[in-house]
């Protein structure tokens, strides 16, 4: 497998955006509308359309789902312990360790399925469906925890409103219900799919930010090192322990090495945080993506 020839077209299309938005009349506020339309829309369709074509054999996928979350709990894990690190306690500020924690574990979802349809096909998208059917809920409550024990209250509602949960939850309740999309509106559900996958990777190029990358230099180190190292070392060792057959190894591989989420900083600001910050290493993840993935997928693979 040619993993740079794998690659390139999606991060082609993250430069696209990045360069679209800052270069042309196509700036922040149209972007912002794209993002809100992917991801209260395009992408749910997305998301339910991927788990309900395909029968999930839950006895085949309950071990991928078993090492995703085992895989996000050591990411969850090492994030939070970095405040008590004796080598790091003094040097990490606690708010923007509160508000920065999530980028070690929370997951680019376009991106990742982008890729996982490139490695896998159809079966490469459900398997990611999978994954973040189980691992968004948990994702979502350890990035809005840490943030919470400082004031903030009331994610409870924030979760149950999440679109990529309510998308996800009510493939696999229909999925195990036994309901099908019917034939004649399977053609347009796959182009909103199509169109959710290059408009996701055009949105996260557009959201990126260099400007705060040189703020709290530690913490930024520790929590990458965690998305970007760390997390694919945890993924291969669990897939032999899991047994996992090829595509589902390839898929934990992308789910632990894709950048982290573009949304962390909308959260973060939405809290009361430095959001700014947050954003710049959102930015910075999505270029170290460009060498964990091909880290996860051809040397540890």
């Amino acid at each position: 497998m040619n993993i740079a020839q794998l690659l390139v077209p999606d991060f082609s299309l993250i430069l696209c955006g990045y360069l679209i938005c800052r270069y042309t009349l196509l700036n922040r506020p149209v972007w912002d509308h794209v993002d809100s339309l992917v991801y209260y829309f395009l992408f749910p369709v997305l998301l339910f359309h991927s788990i309900v074509k395909s029968p999930v054999d839950w006895r085949a996928t309950s071990s991928l789902m078993g090492a995703g979350l085992t895989t996000g709990l050591g990411g969850i894990a090492l994030a939070y312990s970095l405040p008590y690190l004796p080598w790091l306690r003094t040097r990490i500020d606690p708010r923007e360790h509160a508000a920065s924690a999530q980028i070690a574990f929370r997951f680019n979802s376009f991106i990742g399925l982008a890729l996982a349809e490139r490695l896998a096909g159809p079966q490469g998208v459900l398997l990611m469906a999978v994954l973040i059917g189980v691992c968004v809920p948990l994702f979502n409550v350890a990035a809005v925890w840490p943030m919470a024990r400082h004031g903030q209250r009331g994610f409870i509602r924030s979760l149950l409103r999440n679109p990529l949960i309510i998308a996800t939850v009510s493939g696999l309740a229909a999925n195990l219900l036994g309901f099908r999309i019917p034939a004649w509106l399977d053609p347009a559900l796959s182009r909103i799919g199509a169109a959710s996958l290059a408009l996701g990777l055009l949105t996260a190029g557009a959201g990126m930010q260099f400007v705060t990358l040189t703020r709290a230099k530690t913490l930024a180190v520790a929590l990458l090192t965690i998305r970007h190292f760390l997390l694919p070392l945890i993924a291969v060792a669990l897939a032999p322990l899991w047994h996992l057959d090829a595509p589902q190894t390839a898929v934990l591989l992308v789910f632990s090495a894709v950048p982290t989420s573009s949304s962390a900083y909308v959260l973060a600001s939405r809290m009361g945080y430095n959001g700014a910050y947050v954003a710049g290493l959102v930015t910075l993840s999505t270029l170290l993506g460009m060498v964990s993935l091909p880290f996860a997928l051809g040397v540890l693979q």
